[in-house]
């Protein structure tokens, strides 16, 4: 029996306001690749540095997290505050 990663949802403030959603099994170390702007920072973010980890969410599997970053991508701007705001505050 193998056991299953644990999948995370993240969202970073960039630069100019701008919103980055992504998804990975370890926030930290992904947030770190991001912020070191090289080969594995998502192309986004390259030059929109200073960055801020601003949300996370742990999710039930691989397929949920893409699943909602899907949906999240299709978020404006201000929804995807409201999103924030209402998961922090339940």
């Amino acid at each position: 029996m193998t056991s299953e990663k644990q999948w995370f949802l993240y969202m970073i403030r960039c630069k100019f306001g701008t919103l980055y959603t992504g998804v990975t099994t370890d926030v930290e170390r992904r947030f770190s690749e991001h912020q070191g702007q090289g080969i594995k920072c998502a192309k986004y973010l390259k030059g929109k540095a200073p960055l801020e980890l601003i949300y996370s969410q742990k999710m039930k599997n691989k397929i949920e997290a893409y699943r909602l970053e899907l949906k999240i991508k299709g978020l404006t701007k201000e929804q995807k505050k409201v999103y924030i705001e209402l998961a922090n505050n339940p």
